[in-house]
């Protein structure tokens, strides 16, 4: 997969596919594609959306976000994809890249204790057909194990937090209590631990 190049031709830029983690960690983090920043530093949320998913959603330290037996990154698009025309967006994934390389991650992390999809885009590959807003707030599962759909922790996206406030307010703290109790982590040290990673 790290040499695919299917889509340069489209991009117009050598890709660069961006995956990372062990395929027996714990939760698989299902995200919808690498933006600029991340596509030029190789991992995955180093930018302020995943500043915003570590410290303030997730709560967790960089060293337990970036634990490769903790999480498994993927995306329904694994390399950036450029930006739209007027720039101000990134432009979708090509949805060739879900059915030759996330279907099958997906098939080969059965063993994991957690899927967590994050963003409309990864939402709608996986559950066609069904709204954000209303799959944010159901306790789904995948292979068999929990499933947690998030919208992307993207600051362009606040019009949807300001929307729909009863996820902050209560969602969140739910799926946050799920992946402390996977990781085995002690929420009363959380706030001693973190630590500041705005890249």
């Amino acid at each position: 997969m790290k040499k695919c190049r299917r889509c340069q031709e489209e991009f117009g830029f050598e890709p660069r596919p961006i995956t990372f983690g062990n395929p027996t960690a714990k939760i698989m983090h299902i995200s919808q594609a690498p933006g600029r920043k991340v596509h030029e530093i190789g991992r995955p949320f180093s930018d302020l959306s995943g500043k915003t998913l570590r410290q303030d959603w997730y709560q967790i330290s960089d060293e337990q976000f970036y634990n490769p037996d903790n999480f498994y990154f993927t995306t329904v698009g694994h390399c950036f994809p450029g930006k739209s025309l007027r720039g101000n967006y990134d432009r979708k994934p090509p949805k060739i890249c879900y059915d030759l390389w996330t279907s099958k991650e997906i098939e080969l992390m059965k063993e994991c204790e957690l899927y967590l999809v994050v963003g409309s885009e990864a939402a709608s590959r996986l559950f066609p057909k069904r709204k954000l807003s209303d799959l944010v707030y159901e306790d789904l599962s995948l292979n068999g194990k929990p499933c947690y759909v998030l919208p992307h922790p993207s600051p362009l996206n606040r019009i949807w937090m300001k929307n729909n406030p009863e996820f902050t307010e209560k969602r969140l703290a739910e799926i946050r209590k799920k992946i402390h109790e996977i990781l085995k982590l002690d929420d009363s040290k959380m706030d001693t631990d973190m630590v500041d990673s705005d890249q």
